[in-house]
């Protein structure tokens, strides 16, 4: 049992990117701002209420059947943001969900997704993040109860969620790949768009079908082609405006997520609408 015990907390450690993962990397600041925006950082990162996407100091709450989880800060200060993280301390948190303490982040922040970014792109958002400024608001503690709030159990997590590649896998245009990279890891739609099972993994069989909101009442939307709906020019301009076909606006959290959406060129609005027309539809 010892044997099998140490075996398993080996196969679940905390992992993080190589030592030379970001060597040949640009870090290209401007670059890294539209990086920041295909991610989403500021509409988790801003404070409640906040709409400077540039202050990112964190408090937003995030319900769930296992507590409530806060957005810390992440802004340039050295004490209290990431301003005193190394490079690599970053795209480690970033990709595969490992503080500089070596302790496991909750998968409330999406590395599940973001595991899939490039280290180019991972690079040129670190770049544009310490271009921001600093902010001294202290990050606030998550409020989950046992067993949740041990997180050496969030390695086995990892180990079942994590890892698992693209969720579309068919042959794809360079556009469709473009968008797969926008909506799987940067935007990760599927984290608020896909059902999840009783661990809280998502589950990939329903992929994009639309989820509970948790603490509140109502799903989020069926993204799939078939029963969305939607040209690819109307996905474009609903990323754009805002606007549906109908005329009708974002509410709720798609408004946080239209403006970030609105940020990026028409050629990465056209490739995530060109990705979305081949997620397959089902009852």
């Amino acid at each position: 049992m010892t044997g099998l015990g140490a075996a398993g907390l080996w196969m679940t450690r905390p992992q993080t990117v190589p030592n030379d993962f970001l060597a040949s990397a640009r870090h290209d600041a401007e670059r890294g701002r539209l990086i920041f925006a295909a991610m989403g950082c500021a509409s988790c990162h801003m404070a409640p209420g906040s709409e400077d996407q540039a202050i990112l100091s964190g408090g937003r709450s995030f319900p769930s059947d296992f507590g409530t989880f806060y957005a810390p800060n992440i802004s340039s200060d050295r004490q209290m943001g990431i301003g005193a993280w190394s490079d690599r301390e970053i795209a480690t948190a970033v990709l595969k969900g490992t503080a500089p303490d070596n302790s496991h982040y909750y998968p409330a922040f999406p590395y599940a997704s973001y595991e899939q970014v490039a280290a180019s792109d991972v690079a040129d958002l670190i770049a544009h993040l310490r271009s921001l400024p600093a902010d001294q608001t202290p990050s606030r503690a998550h409020d989950v109860g046992f067993p949740f709030n041990i997180r050496a159990t969030l390695g086995g997590w990892k180990w079942f969620f994590t890892g698992r590649g693209w969720v579309i896998e068919e042959d794809l245009t360079p556009e469709q790949e473009r968008g797969r990279m926008l909506v799987e890891a940067m935007g990760h739609c599927g984290e608020c768009h896909t059902p999840r099972n009783i661990l809280g993994g998502m589950d990939r069989t329903a992929w994009l079908a639309g989820a509970p909101i948790p603490g509140e009442e109502g799903r989020t939307p069926d993204l799939r082609t078939e029963n969305l709906e939607w040209s690819q020019g109307d996905i474009v301009a609903y990323l754009k405006t805002g606007l549906t076909p109908d005329y009708d606006s974002a509410g709720g959290e798609m408004v946080d997520v239209i403006a970030n959406t609105s940020q990026l060129p028409d050629a990465d609005l056209e490739a995530i609408a060109a990705y979305l027309l081949i997620v397959p539809g089902v009852d």
